[in-house]
């Protein structure tokens, strides 16, 4: 059966409330993720569904709607019409930039397309928000001052309000992820340790509803795997508490850095990429790109809540890989899951052969992709080996298991990279030795053939004649063939 793969085609950028309506429109159960989010428990919001036009195109709009008990102001909805108001509402929140701090603070936004104030404003005292032409000359602005008092949420409060949902165990685990990539991207930017990066009682009320919404639909829509396009942002700065900062804002970049996740900046002014949506890209990432050739299933349009030159949207596909033998001949420079690998590195002076032998042996059937050893010399012209592994991100943990646990190294270094993987294929020929195994690998129009070992070695022992001789006489068959 064919993977069912989401495309997030991110070239107005990415946030929140537009990849919880890109999902919706793309055919995701609305009822469902109503029950799934009633399920929390979680109070202060009600939700608008409609529709909206962006440069002609008609988007879906997710809108959340805070109620908030001290302060009650309105906001310019832009394109917003036609909703269906799921329950009664105050106001909304169209904030995109996620700061957390702990104490009085002035901000001065200029935000593109998102209510986001869950982004997490991390304060317990009175603030005053200011749109300020300055900060981003591409936005609408609006005058207002509120002042409330709340408690916080950190991120294990959080989880524990994911936790006691009735949503299932798989939209529980992407909701988390979300979550703790962000709360790491910002611990990362103020300095501070992930546990104490707090969300504002009412900010992280968008973040759960954005976030668990976007969980549970790509849940509901029985997705197999996700690739995610290149993330354009704008430029300019924006002004938080400590002053004005520089688009992309810190979190975004330490999301972008942390998960390989590939910005394209534009000419476009403001942000455009909300950490939130940044952190959901980053979540839900399983594949570095769609098939090279594919077929369309269905295609959703999320509306962002600002306007630009270009339509402000978040696209989302779901396409289907077509049968093996169609993705053979296509696959010749098709992208691959394992893309992006892991390196790690060790310098060992004082363990035996033996032992270096054996720890080979273990990585490579403990998933390696490939071990490696180079001669070197060390402090005091020791001659000593560096172990080198390839492996998978999933599999750095296990990787430094075997060889803390059979070397006699304290310390290894480790580093992403990438690498381009040629399709390949072990077919079966008939020689006139019997059947021989041969590794077919292909580039662009051309095909290659490697007799694999082990037959070969066999071959030379029963006949006697010499590897080269027995590796190109197969090899010829296979081309035949």
């Amino acid at each position: 059966m064919s993977k069912r793969i989401l495309y997030l085609e991110c070239y107005s950028g990415i946030s929140g409330d537009m990849t919880v309506a890109s999902l919706l429109d793309l055919g995701g159960d609305r009822e469902v993720m109503l029950e799934g989010l009633k399920s929390l428990n979680v109070s202060g919001y009600s939700i608008e569904i409609g529709r909206t036009k962006k440069c002609g195109i008609d988007a879906c709009d997710f809108n959340v709607v805070l109620e908030q008990e001290h302060h009650c102001h309105e906001h310019d909805h832009g394109d917003h019409h036609d909703h269906e108001t799921e329950h009664s509402h105050v106001h909304t929140h169209e904030h995109s930039h996620e700061c957390h701090h702990d104490h009085e603070h002035d901000h001065d936004h200029g935000h593109n397309h998102e209510h986001e104030t869950a982004h997490g404003h991390c304060h317990s005292h009175e603030h005053e928000h200011r749109h300020n032409e300055e900060a981003d000359e591409s936005h609408d602005h609006h005058n207002e001052q509120h002042n409330h008092s709340h408690e916080h949420r950190n991120i294990n409060d959080i989880i524990k309000i994911i936790d006691g949902s009735k949503i299932s165990e798989k939209a529980k685990a992407i909701s988390k992820r979300i979550f703790e990539v962000v709360a790491e991207a910002e611990a990362k930017a103020h300095g501070i340790h992930a546990a104490e990066v707090h969300f504002h009682e009412v900010g992280a009320v968008d973040s759960i509803v954005d976030i668990v919404a976007a969980a549970i639909l790509i849940d509901n829509l029985n997705i197999d795997e996700v690739a995610v396009s290149e993330l354009y942002e704008g430029k300019g700065h924006v002004k938080c508490q400590h002053g004005i900062i520089p688009v992309p804002v810190p979190a975004v970049v330490n999301i972008a850095a942390a998960h390989s996740l590939t910005l394209k900046i534009t000419e476009a002014r403001g942000e455009m990429i909300t950490p939130t949506g940044a952190a959901i890209a980053a979540a839900l990432k399983t594949i570095d790109c769609i098939p090279s050739s594919c077929i369309i299933r269905n295609t959703g349009t999320g509306a962002g809540k600002k306007d630009f030159a270009k339509a402000n949207v978040l696209r989302a596909y779901i396409v289907e890989e077509q049968t093996s033998s169609e993705q053979s001949s296509r696959d010749n420079n098709a992208c691959h899951k394992n893309k992006h690998m892991w390196v790690l590195e060790t310098n060992i002076d004082d363990s035996t052969g033996e032992n270096l032998s054996f720890t080979m042996e273990k990585l490579l059937e403990n998933g390696a992709s490939d071990v490696f050893f180079t001669p070197i010399y060390m402090k005091k012209s020791r001659p000593a080996h560096r172990l080198t592994v390839i492996c998978k991100e999933d599999d750095i943990k296990k990787m430094e298991s075997v060889i803390f646990n059979n070397t006699t190294t304290i310390g290894i270094r480790r580093y992403r990279t990438e690498r381009t993987v040629l399709h390949r294929e072990i077919i079966e020929i008939t020689t006139k030795y019997g059947p021989v195994r041969v590794k077919v690998s292909s580039f662009e129009d051309k095909k290659f053939y490697k007799p694999e070992y082990e037959d070969i070695k066999n071959i030379c022992s029963i006949t006697g004649k010499s590897f080269k001789e027995v590796s190109d006489e197969i090899r010829s068959v296979a081309v035949i063939n």
